[in-house]
């Protein structure tokens, strides 16, 4: 899902944001002078991003040398050792924070997309990931997500149909926009999946033949009763007051998916450390 293409093109544009014409600072440090670095957990999460954390390195200097200590997607715990670097002194130091912002953005999304998958685990839901994502991190996070064991929904608006109130109140009902969708795209196979609001909703996307539907804040019981009302026909999709609290009770009632916008939109950096030693002297 993630090319180094895109890793590069994000990369310079967050190089490009916070070094601008150069790094006044670093500057101030002998240009021939070497350092060690490591970078340490400040709390047990979930670690993502290292290929982004790489890249920074890699642009600012290719001589930067970077050892691992984990693996992408491993589970760490407060104070373990994630990586060490070596190299060019002002690179280091260049490339400190946007390497941790990359690492420490795309680890709170895999963590608490873990966190998620955790909650339900035995349940046979699926949790899924929305198009509430950073801008242009959205092929980031969503790689995150699958880090932390959760699944990606749509891309884009170019990869499959949501058709949502307001599509169904421009087509005139809900069985003539999915018709539509279904005409407009008749030689290519394209997921179509329907927002209701109501049990009696659902009959009409079935009659239109929906492939997935989007059951918008529904109680627990009209969850069920979806469930008991679909018998199969079409897979369906919990969405709206979804929490860590809440995401059991709503996986228990049947639903095969469960979007949740806050693993994309309602994160906390992990806490990482970069400590960086030039000749034995901390900075």
């Amino acid at each position: 899902m993630i090319d180094s293409h895109n890793i590069a093109e994000t990369v310079a544009r967050a190089l490009a944001e916070d070094v601008g014409t150069g790094d006044l600072s670093a500057a101030l440090i002998p240009a021939d002078a070497t350092a060690n670095a490591r970078v340490i957990s400040r709390q047990s999460a979930v670690i993502c991003g290292m290929a982004w954390f790489e890249e920074v390195f890699r642009q600012l200097d290719s001589s930067v040398t970077l050892v691992w200590k984990i693996q992408e997607g491993e589970k760490v715990a407060a104070d373990q050792k994630i990586c060490a670097l070596r190299g060019p002194a002002r690179a280091l130091l260049t490339g400190e924070r946007t390497a941790l912002n990359f690492l420490q953005t795309l680890s709170a999304t895999a963590n608490a997309a873990n966190r998620y998958v955790q909650a339900i685990e035995g349940t046979g839901a699926v949790i899924l990931d929305t198009r509430k994502t950073l801008p242009g991190l959205r092929a980031a996070q969503k790689y995150a997500v699958t880090r932390g064991g959760g699944k990606n929904h749509r891309m884009g608006l170019y990869d499959a149909i949501l058709i949502k109130e307001n599509h169904i109140a421009a087509a005139g009902s809900l069985q003539a926009v999915v018709r539509a969708a279904r005409t407009r795209h008749a030689h290519v196979r394209v997921e179509v999946e329907v927002e209701v609001e109501t049990l009696a909703q659902i009959e009409e996307a079935l009659a239109g033949g929906a492939d997935m539907i989007l059951l918008d804040n529904f109680s627990l019981d009209d969850l069920r009763l979806a469930v008991k009302l679909t018998a199969s026909r079409a897979r369906l999709e919990a969405s709206g007051g979804v929490s860590l609290e809440t995401v059991r009770a709503i996986a228990q009632t049947g639903v095969d998916y469960i979007s949740v916008g806050a693993l994309t939109k309602e994160i906390a950096a992990v806490d990482l450390s970069m400590r960086v030693e030039i000749n034995g002297a901390s900075t």
